[in-house]
């Protein structure tokens, strides 16, 4: 068994529904129904409901030993929105940094790929999931090398596109929910709102569209090397 394989099968895949819960069932329950004065109260409400985000991420850092660049955003995403909610400040800024991140995001992917080396490349293109000797020495026999190239770069470009489509819908959405002062019950349980909404509104079709972009990398793989799905992935 190669290093890869075994690399394979020591990572441990996150449970996407303990994700969920963690970081967004539990925090909402807590802002919208136990922040209350007669509960946890504004204060200590908002604490808690960020502890249990916090703590999966520093979980999933331990266990996996790194922390990637977005992930990185996320815990200080965290980290912010309780800031500006114990600081009291103007709730522009929570809109503002919803926005912010996943625009961080897509302009770094934006600029991967003017400077020759698309994120999307590094991402999805690894030696952990495919046989990438095989597929580079398919493509250079084949003379398609630099058409393959061509067409990660466009994918990088609709990869950027989805973190405009989320940075969009974040603003947007928190406009729309959050206008009571930071601090205050009312700011709590709508904070606790958006974020139970941001999944089917924002995270579900951005995850759509992830799936259309792999789709189309895996089909222009397949027709620029001649081989198959099968033959070019990691089987073990």
């Amino acid at each position: 068994m190669t290093s890869d394989n075994q690399a394979i099968n020591k990572r441990k895949k996150n449970n996407p529904l303990i994700e969920i819960v963690f970081n967004i069932i539990i925090p909402s329950v807590i802002l919208m129904k136990f922040s209350g004065p007669e509960y946890l109260g504004s204060v200590a409400g908002l604490i808690v409901a960020l502890i249990f985000p916090i703590s999966y991420g520093i979980y999933d850092f331990i266990k996996a030993g790194s922390l990637n660049f977005i992930s990185l955003l996320g815990f200080l995403s965290t980290l912010l929105t309780g800031g500006i909610a114990l600081f009291e400040l103007n709730v522009e800024w929570l809109a503002i940094k919803e926005a912010a991140i996943p625009a961080i995001i897509g302009f770094t992917v934006l600029m991967s790929g003017f400077f020759g080396k698309p994120l999307l490349a590094k991402l999805l293109l690894n030696s952990l999931l495919f046989k990438l000797d095989t597929i580079y020495d398919a493509l250079d026999a084949r003379g398609n090398t630099q058409s393959f190239k061509q067409k990660i770069t466009n994918a990088n470009y609709l990869l950027a596109l989805t973190f405009v489509f989320s940075s969009t819908m974040n603003y947007i959405l928190a406009k729309w929910i959050v206008t009571s002062p930071a601090g205050s019950v009312e700011f709590n349980e709508q904070l606790g709102e958006m974020t139970l909404l941001s999944y089917p509104v924002i995270a579900i079709p951005s995850m759509l569209m992830l799936i259309g972009i792999f789709v189309y990398v895996i089909k222009v793989l397949t027709k620029l090397t001649g081989m198959k799905f099968e033959d070019m992935v990691n089987a073990e």
